[in-house]
């Protein structure tokens, strides 16, 4: 929370600070074409010009040093001890030539390992994932992956260049590397919403690198996912006579839509449907802690910034690609167990696509597994109940090496 205070800060000196250096360089401008300089004011504003300066040094090697300073706390014990044996790092890497960062975290470093595949495409739960699921770590070795153009790893790839392929290959390469790195022959992964997407692409491609997957608020068809969010957001709105939101979906249209301004669109229905899930009783701890996640020791300062511009400008990119994608009809015979952990009122990633893609699973082992007081993300909404479930599935004896 002290950083994000900081970040904020500094934000609004670094503009204060640039907005004077421009206002500066416009007036010498004007100055010398009216040669009307006055010797005085010109040292005034000269000395003023040094001071926007400094300032602009002093935030510019603060969110380099905040960069550099960045870091995952340690594990600690319910005595306040580390354990021996434990691992907490924060660690950059070099995949397929692009530079992305993963947090490692668990109490034994020889416990099977667990990649969270974070959503989007665009989020970073590097921080979320800590502080919501810290039980997982007594138990895996969890590996946290901020995917190109998001969060650590924003500047990893060009947008231009970024597609579904794109994460597949860097994901694979993660997997080799932490295989290699804790001798493992097969590691977890654990998907959330775009993330679940991204966890059916690398089970198929690469099944014998992988114990099973579970994908929660799983994606299955993501062009009409957007067209039953659009109309259930429309339907709420007309129950509840919201005729601004009304006109602005009808400004924007059915979706799926494509251009620049994918991420905006989507954005009324999908933030409509975010605040009605967090409205609901049933639902409990039902909204991301943005500003506990943001002010994190994982991000330094500008990681902040960019925490957002995921969110914005890689999922305006990439989630467009993505409409042409219908698991019941490309991805129906793994050979992985697959297991997906529904909210029961998740209104976000319609349940009853991620039950008929169930159904239609060819798999070694498959099941549902339902959270009863759960929106879109089951392991912040009812986490104590999703550890427990996460170790029921991955170290039940059918599955375990």
């Amino acid at each position: 929370m002290i950083q994000t205070v900081i970040f904020l800060i500094l934000t609004v000196l670094s503009v204060f600070a640039l907005a004077g250096i421009l206002i500066l360089a416009a007036y010498f401008a004007i100055a010398r074409i009216r040669k009307k300089e006055n010797p005085r004011q010109i040292l005034r504003l000269k000395k003023t010009a040094m001071f926007f300066a400094v300032v602009m040094i002093l935030n510019v090697g603060l969110i380099t040093l905040s960069q550099l300073t960045a870091s995952t706390p340690s594990i600690v014990d319910e005595n306040g001890k580390t354990p021996k044996n434990s691992i907490a790092e924060l660690r950059e890497l070099e995949l397929n030539g692009r530079k992305q960062w993963i947090s490692l975290r668990g109490w034994d470093k020889n416990a099977p390992v667990l990649l969270f595949l974070a959503g989007g495409p665009g989020g970073t739960q590097m921080a979320a994932v800590r502080h919501e699921l810290a039980e997982l770590e007594k138990h895996f070795v969890v590996v946290n992956w901020d995917q190109p153009g998001s969060g650590k790893s924003y500047y990893a790839e060009k947008k231009k260049n970024i597609t579904a392929k794109t994460y597949i290959q860097d994901g694979h390469a993660l997997t080799e590397y932490l295989k290699e790195r804790f001798s493992k022959e097969k590691i977890y992964l654990l998907g959330e919403s775009w993330g679940s997407a991204l966890g059916i692409f690398l089970v198929d491609e690469y099944p014998e690198s992988y114990h099973a997957l579970i994908g929660t608020g799983q994606m299955v068809d993501f062009a009409e996912t957007e067209r039953m969010d659009y109309a259930k957001a429309l339907e709420i709105a007309r129950s509840k006579g919201d005729t601004a939101l009304i006109k602005r979906l009808k400004a924007s249209g059915e979706p799926p839509y494509y251009g620049k301004d994918v991420t905006w669109k989507s954005a009324v229905y999908l933030n409509y449907l975010s605040a009605y899930m967090a409205e609901n009783p049933e639902i409990y701890n039902p909204g991301y802690n943005t500003l506990r996640d943001i002010g994190s020791s994982e991000y330094g300062l500008l990681d902040k910034i960019n925490f957002f511009r995921g969110i914005i400008n890689t999922y305006n990119h990439v989630y467009q690609q993505l409409y042409t994608i219908d698991m019941r009809k490309d991805y129906t015979k793994l050979d992985v167990p697959v297991y997906f952990f529904l909210g029961r009122h998740d209104v976000n990633a319609p349940t009853v696509l991620a039950e008929e893609y169930m159904e239609l699973l060819d798999v070694p082992d498959k099941g549902i597994v339902w959270f009863e007081h759960s929106g879109h993300s089951p392991w912040i909404n009812e986490r104590a109940k999703f550890a427990e479930e996460v170790l029921s599935c991955f170290l039940s004896t059918k599955i375990q090496e």
